[in-house]
């Protein structure tokens, strides 16, 4: 671990001083006096204009130590969380904010820490924007949850639960992959601990997932989520690749893709009427006994959970809300590490109604605040929210999308996809694509819709 430390501290200090170079910056210059107006051309000038710029905010010191820290971070997160013992955790968590804290004020902010750091995963989004959009999800989903909550257990997900093959989860999972679009001659799925995508252009992306004999969604799903992620790297246009605007516009955007295909799709009906029988022929032994509608409903049964990646459609958000409002009031310094899993906990109680019985299923429970991702958690909100608005422009310009995935087809789909958001890979601002791709800006109000419409069905209220 401290030769990998020293290695990425060493690599990031090099890259940064290249990058943020005089020569780099001339270079820049000249480019953007020689701009002839082509619009790729003109993406590319922006796009590295904003990254040089937010990048020469930073010292090259900054950058290693940043580096330096969350990688040691992450190590002992990881030792912490196997032993659900956060104290061991705590004094590294001070140092990430600490670097946080310098990074913000490096890059500057009008009106509070946070904003800096959101910038870097959601470009001009801003406190001030998401605390109303949280507020307003919470205004549907709380009362939603409470009126699902007495009807719980009218819905049961034990058949899930059963024993079945990773093997035969494995062969199932990857079927559905390439029916939905992923390319597995320019791609491939592994196995990790946290489900993961990466990518190094757009004809090699990899996936990972992870398997559970007793947890039929965890691996499903999990490919499902990563694939969306994966078929917007595929699909980026060719003449963007190797780019600066060959990758995703920003994490919100990007999880608007793993959130349609996982939920919006995966979790869909028309989605099951194709493949329960696929399903069944597949563990016989296991779902005999079980009526497509019952496994239906069992997929997508809402109860509050302690785990964020594991959690229902109705209350993941109030995971991220939770999460948000911690990191914002650790990085303000109104609350210290020291007392944010108690704060973690009152808040789980407040939220679900249920008390983590230790910081491997509280605090401890993501990587992210160890890697030094302050400011990333909400974008898996947009991505929910982004992700109904998409559906629905998607099926205004073409209804029969699910009539096509009820027989297994989702070329429409992806097709619509690619074209108004993959190929553009980072050429058009996050709020500007949305804008163009479905008429509108950010609007809670689909997903809302979506969510009360839904749950409303699978438990007749």
């Amino acid at each position: 671990i401290e030769a990998r430390t020293e290695q990425r501290a060493t690599i990031s200090k090099i890259a940064h001083q290249i990058f943020t170079s005089d020569e780099t910056g001339n270079l820049l210059e000249r480019a953007e006096r020689e701009n002839a107006g082509d619009e790729n051309v003109q993406a590319l000038l922006r796009v590295v204009r904003r990254d040089f710029d937010r990048a020469t905010k930073l010292s090259t010191e900054l950058v290693e130590e940043r580096t330096r820290v969350t990688s040691q971070a992450q190590d002992e997160w990881a030792k912490a969380r196997a032993q659900s013992e956060y104290s061991h955790f705590a004094p590294w968590l001070d140092r990430v904010l600490d670097i946080n804290r310098r990074v913000a004020q490096a890059y500057g902010y009008k009106n509070c820490l946070y904003d800096a750091l959101l910038d870097e995963y959601e470009e001009g989004m801003t406190r001030a924007q998401l605390d109303p959009i949280f507020d307003e999800l919470k205004s549907a989903i709380v009362p939603l949850l409470k009126e699902i909550s007495p009807r719980s257990n009218q819905v049961s997900d034990e058949i899930l639960r059963r024993e079945y093959s990773i093997d035969k989860q494995k062969q199932f999972a990857e079927r559905v992959l390439a029916d939905c679009g992923f390319d597995f001659a320019r791609g491939r799925q592994d196995v990790s601990v946290h489900p993961f995508c990466t990518h190094f252009g757009r004809d090699d992306v990899r996936l990972t997932t992870r398997y559970d004999l007793h947890d039929l969604p965890s691996a499903l799903f999990g490919s499902l989520h990563e694939m969306g992620h994966g078929l917007y790297e595929q699909n980026i246009a060719p003449e963007l690749d190797g780019t600066p605007l060959g990758g995703g516009v920003s994490l919100g955007v990007h999880e608007s893709q793993s959130r349609l295909w996982e939920n919006l799709v995966g979790r869909s009906r028309e989605f099951w009427n194709r493949y329960y029988d696929d399903l069944k022929n597949t563990f016989p032994n296991q779902l005999n006994d079980v009526a497509p509608e019952a496994f239906y409903r069992a997929m997508n049964k809402v109860e509050p959970s302690l785990i964020r990646v594991e959690a229902d459609e109705v209350t993941y958000n109030l995971h991220i809300i939770l999460r948000y409002e911690i990191e914002n009031d650790l990085l303000e310094g109104k609350l210290s590490t020291e007392d944010a899993p108690a704060a973690w906990n009152a808040k789980m109680q407040e939220y679900f109604g249920i008390t983590p019985p230790d910081d491997a299923h509280g605090i401890l429970q993501d990587v992210h605040w160890s890697i030094g991702a302050i400011g990333y958690f909400p974008t898996y909100s947009l991505g929910n929210i982004l992700s109904v608005q998409l559906w629905e422009a998607a099926l205004q310009a073409h209804p029969e999308i699910p009539d096509q995935i009820a027989r297994g087809e989702f070329s429409t789909l992806l097709g619509w996809l690619r074209e108004n958001v993959h190929q553009h890979g980072r050429k058009f601002p996050p709020q500007q694509l949305i804008q163009r791709a479905t008429g509108r800006p950010l609007d809670v109000a689909p997903y809302a819709g979506y969510l009360n419409r839904k749950f409303r069905e699978v438990y007749g209220l």
